[in-house]
This record gives structure tokens, sequence and C-alpha cells, in this order.
């Protein structure tokens, strides 16, 4: 797929030097170099000129999910009969996880990143652990499943951080019960051996860049955390980790080291500010003072936060600590960023019963940049010279959006359009979704369709 060198768009959510904020401005000319980065903007250009693809509604910079579980996506609806809590809704996240293979997990993921980039995802960050076969031996390439979702992602047209997971114990030192067999290397020395062959061999890989996590302080016993954080460190790469979704890891932590999830993570040097703590749910005064003085990032999820029933975070006083906050679809019961964002500020309304904690603008870079910068794509996120060719176009005449002035366009994106409003994605100057189309996957329903059915068939 060519790299087309110049977009026009009807209306542009941009930031002109020297302006405090973003704004939308009108009849804006992108162009874009064969290295997929954009050359030029031009804001009032003009009708749109020949050599230009006209993009309708607003365009946006591409949005960044910073925490997906691609497998998850197959449990929509079926997590859904019933009731439970996280606990149970992890057993039927074991049985699907039993049935990946590289094979199954390329044909899903690859279903799963499109329906991302139809939803206006350019970047997905990949939070991954199911390494080796089911019994726990490693496959004749140790990476094959890690392979396959860089190559879904390929597939997909668009960006991804493959966030290789370091996942050891059932829980503070135990051994790998026989369904978390397949995510353990053993110790942290050997996923970090795996994880740096894996490393190595993608560095320079266009669409892909490899970080690091710890799947949980229950899953990485506290010994071995400064070996994960120092991979991390020594590579200048993003280093995620699922911190008190839940209150049992909490008391657990508490049991087992006299302290909370979040001042283990600090005392053993994983929190800094390539770090992001994804959930951080359940934190005390102490938690969000050490996550905002490290300058670490939290991932809120809304909606798998409400579909699982965990509680709404403190997201406003992390931010207001020094976090930076970013958004992620997690377990995809829905796939939609701008539910997300606006589900940030919805949650708090009802947290706190007041308005306005966070602008439209805010809620976007959530959604975009800092999304992007927390899994390492720093030149992403943007509509500016220097900075990659990847980009979101949202209608403005559908019946979720009609009716709003232009000006108002970065709010009605955020608290009005849905996924459905996607109307075009570009991915480094690649036209990716036209006219609410994937360009790749031809049928995107068919292809969730028939992968999820191959899994469940098992």
């Amino acid at each position: 797929m060519p790299v087309t060198t110049a977009y026009w768009a009807e209306h542009a959510w941009l930031r002109r030097p020297g302006a405090p904020a973003p704004a939308v401005e009108q009849q804006v000319l992108v162009e874009v170099g064969g290295d997929g980065r954009i050359t030029a903007v031009t804001p009032g250009s003009g009708p749109c000129p020949p050599r230009a693809v006209r993009l309708g509604g607003l365009l946006l910079p591409g949005m960044a999910n910073a925490h997906s579980h691609a497998f998850h996506r197959a449990l929509r609806a079926t997590v859904q009969v019933g009731s439970g809590t996280f606990w149970t809704w992890r057993d039927q996240m074991y049985r699907f996880a039993a049935a990946l293979d590289p094979d199954t997990y390329l044909a899903l993921a690859t279903a799963v990143y499109a329906e991302m980039a139809l939803a206006g995802t350019t970047c997905v960050g990949e939070f991954h652990y199911v390494h080796h076969t089911p019994g726990g031996a490693p496959y004749a390439d140790p990476n094959a499943m890690g392979e396959a979702l860089v190559e879904a992602a390929a597939r997909a047209g668009i960006r991804i951080t493959l966030l290789d997971t370091c996942y050891l114990s059932s829980g503070f030192g135990a051994a790998p019960e026989p369904h978390q067999r397949r995510f353990s290397d053993g110790d942290a020395d050997a996923w970090a051996a795996r994880a740096a062959a894996f490393a190595d061999a993608h560095r320079g890989t266009p669409h892909a860049r490899v970080g690091a996590a710890v799947h949980s302080v229950r899953a990485v016993p506290a010994g071995q955390l400064a070996t994960v954080a120092r991979w991390a460190e020594e590579r200048g790469a993003p280093l995620h980790v699922h911190l008190s979704e839940q209150t049992a890891e909490n008391d657990a932590c508490l049991d087992a080291h006299g302290a909370t999830p979040t001042r283990l993570l600090a005392d053993h040097g994983v929190l800094g500010p390539r770090t992001s703590a994804v959930h951080a749910t359940h934190l005390t005064g102490e938690d969000v003072r050490l996550l905002g003085g490290s300058a670490a990032s939290v991932c809120m999820c809304p909606t798998t936060e409400r579909d699982l029933a965990d509680g709404i975070g403190p997201a406003r006083d992390l931010a207001d600590a020094g976090c930076r906050i970013t958004l992620g679809s997690d377990s995809h019961a829905v796939v939609d960023p701008f539910e997300e964002a606006r589900a940030l500020e919805l949650d708090e309304r009802l947290r706190t019963r007041r308005r306005g904690h966070w602008t439209a603008a805010a809620l976007l870079r959530a959604a975009g940049e800092d999304g992007h910068a927390s899994l390492g794509w720093e030149e992403a996120g943007r509509i500016e010279p220097g900075a990659l060719a990847d980009l979101t176009a949202v209608a403005l005449d559908s019946v979720r959006t009609a009716g709003a002035v232009p000006r108002l366009g970065a709010e009605t994106a955020v608290f009005a359009a849905s996924a459905a409003d996607v109307r075009h994605v570009v991915v480094g100057g690649r036209h990716v979704v036209r006219d609410g189309v994937h360009q790749l996957v031809p049928d995107v329903p068919a292809a969730l369709r028939d992968s999820i059915a191959a899994l469940r068939g098992r």
C-alpha cells in the first residue's frame, strides 16, 4: 500500500505554533514524505487540490490503544451471562488462552487489530503473556506467539508495541497453576533472555517496537522485579504493569510484604517516567504520591473496569500528582477510543457528582499523544511537521455528531461520536481505512467471527 503524499481535511484539530491549546482549523492540507512523516501542515489552504485525498469531517491525530489483550476479544458476550467477579471472569479467560496457538492467534489478532483500525486506532500496546505451548514447553521458535502478534498488526495496517510480559507465579511466589504454565519462562533471567532475542529481531521493524511488562506483583516475585526493570532501563523501552486492579491483590501484597503493590514496585525500581501502571484502581494517598513523583503514566481502561466491576480509579488525583493519563480497551468489551475517553470524565462525574474534570482537548491528548508516548512512539499523536502521518477522520454529519458547530469538533468527537463515526484512518501516510472500509482486511466482521469460532471449536 503506497504512501499518499497529501491529504486535505475539511476541519482538523491542530496546535498552531505559539498557541496555548489546539483548535479546529478549516481547509487543512497535510503533506507527507516518502518516510511516512508529515512534511507540512497548511490551514486555510483553500479547496482540496487535485493531488490530495479529501478527508471529510474532523481530522484528529491517530489514537493509541495503550493496553490490549487481543485474545480477550473472544470473550465478548460469553462473559456477560450471569453474574460474578473479576476472578470468575478470569476462569473463562483461561479457557480461551488454552486454545491459542500461533496460527489461531495470528488470525484472531489480525481481526481484532483491524477492528481497532476501523475505530480510529493507529497504534496498539499489546500486553502479551501467552508465550509457550499449553503445557509450558517453548515452541520451536520461543517467540512464535509474539511474532504472530507483530505480523497481525502488519496485516491490519497499524503500529504495535509488543509489551513482552514476565509472568512467573500464580501468586506471591506460588508455582504457576496448570493453565498458567504457558505464561511462564521459569524465572526473570530466562524471561529476559527470550525477550532480548525478540527485541533484537525487531530492531528496525518499521511498524513494531518491543517493550517489557510485569504482569502484576502477584505474578512476578519481588526479588525478580528488578530484573525486568533493568531490562527496560538498559533498552530505553516502555515498562508496563497491572497495578491494584483488585482489592484482593492489595490485601495479599500487604500480607506477603507489608507494603502496597505500588510501594513494592517503587522499592524495587519499577516506577519511573517510562513506566505505565495499568488500572491503578485501588490506591492509597501514598500510592498516588509515589506514582506522581516518579512521573509514571497511568493507563485507565474504563470500559473494562466497569465491565468487570473493578471500580473507578482516582484518575484526576493521579493527573494532579504528576501522572500522564492514557487509555486502553484491555479486554475489548468495547473497542471504541471515544467511549474510553469520555468515560474517563463521565466516571469521575459519577464519583464526585461534579462536572468538568477534563477538557475535550485533554481527553484527546490522553487517547492520542500521551498514549503513543507511553508506548515508545513519541513522534506520533500530533498533526505537525516531523510527526508520523497517523491520522483519524471522524464524521461530523452522522446522527450522533450532526448539528454541532465545527469549532466545537473536539467536544463533539469526545462526547458524542463513536467508533462508527470513523470514516478514514491513515498510518504512516497509508490510507488503511477509506470511507469506513478497511483496505487490508476486506471483511472484518467475518474475520472476527471465523477466528473466534476456531477457538471455541477446540
